[in-house]
């Protein structure tokens, strides 16, 4: 590990300090960056993410006013990824399951036979809805909302990031939510 020197320099020497404190992020960069994004990626499964949250990790280091007032530069970088890393994993959960419940919450409601006939006409409806989705979005949102494969695993299978997996599951969602909403109100005006 580096140790940095606390000292605090002249306010004439500004250019000097800020010359030193980019060597010292570029010097971390090379490294340490593999393992950095080893270390996330470890967290997130993702190596698109992985390398996202490091570069954050190295822009907030850059940002730090005194540099120098953190001993060990290495141990921040990895800890202030580490953070970045699990921030970004409980958004990703929250927004998932704001959608997820939203849209099936009303789907555990009392089975009399008049819900019967509607819930049988709100799955084909689904049925509809999820065959006009555009093809990567539907893939995406079936495989993992009905095959139950995670994010990762339908990355992988459509060439593509767990992101982008993500984006279109969500979207999928909202879309079938949105529609079912839209038959909704149309139902309760025609009463």
């Amino acid at each position: 590990m580096q140790r940095t020197d606390s000292k605090h320099t002249p306010a004439g020497d500004a250019s000097q300090e800020s010359c030193g404190r980019t060597e010292l992020i570029e010097r971390l960069f090379r490294d340490h960056n593999e393992a950095l994004v080893r270390f996330v990626f470890a967290r997130l499964r993702s190596y698109q993410a992985a390398r996202e949250v490091a570069q954050e990790a190295y822009v907030r280091l850059l940002s730090l006013d005194e540099p120098g007032a953190v001993s060990y530069l290495r141990a921040f970088l990895f800890k202030t990824a580490a953070n970045l890393a699990v921030d970004r994993l409980r958004a990703d959960e929250t927004q998932n399951r704001a959608a997820e419940l939203s849209l099936f919450q009303n789907l555990h409601e009392e089975r009399t036979p008049e819900r019967r006939v509607a819930g049988t006409q709100t799955l084909q409806r689904l049925q509809r809805l999820i065959a006009a989705m555009p093809p990567k979005c539907r893939r995406a949102f079936v495989a993992n909302r009905f095959e139950g494969l995670d994010f990762a695993t339908i990355a992988r299978e459509m060439h593509l990031s767990e992101r982008m997996v993500r984006t279109y599951v969500v979207r999928g969602i909202l879309q079938c939510q949105a529609a079912l909403d839209r038959d909704t109100r149309k139902d309760t005006a025609d009463e």
